[in-house]
């Protein structure tokens, strides 16, 4: 059977939340609540209904996520009119840092076998097909 794009993103994901979720256990996050915890650090006053809506999540979910993160001091939370404004703390800003080095040593291992020339290829083939321009909020560099 040949191997598939879908089947090889698939390996490498479940490997990286492996990877990430160890990580974070340290922090006192979890994988479920990184995106957001990165969306806000890269779009900082954004709103909550701007976060569930560009991350595609039910807003149950968003809204538990946030006030978990907001009691557990990585987000401050203010209300500006009659939308919740959201930002990261100290605590927050320190765990979006550390998840930025976390994603650079996981690629690191991963592409460990790779040369210069090689991982320069791999990224503009991925850049060739990627997902449709500008629907993934996440990619913004940090």
């Amino acid at each position: 059977m040949t191997e598939t794009f879908s089947y090889r993103c698939i390996t490498f994901y479940r490997s990286f939340v492996a990877y990430t979720s160890r990580r974070l256990q340290e922090l006192g996050l979890s994988f479920g609540v990184l995106f957001l915890l990165v969306y806000v650090g890269k779009h900082p006053d954004c709103t909550q209904g701007e976060l569930t809506q560009a991350l595609e999540l039910d807003w149950g979910y968003c809204q538990r996520s946030v006030v978990k993160l907001v009691e557990d001091g990585f987000l401050l939370r203010e209300r500006k009119g009659r939308a919740y404004h959201l930002a990261l703390s100290e605590k927050g800003r320190e765990a979006f840092d550390l998840s930025h080095h976390f994603f650079s040593e996981w690629d690191g291992q991963v592409m460990s076998t790779l040369d210069d020339e090689e991982r320069e290829t791999l990224f503009s083939l991925l850049r060739k097909v990627k997902i449709k321009e500008g629907t993934d909020p996440c990619t913004k560099p940090f």
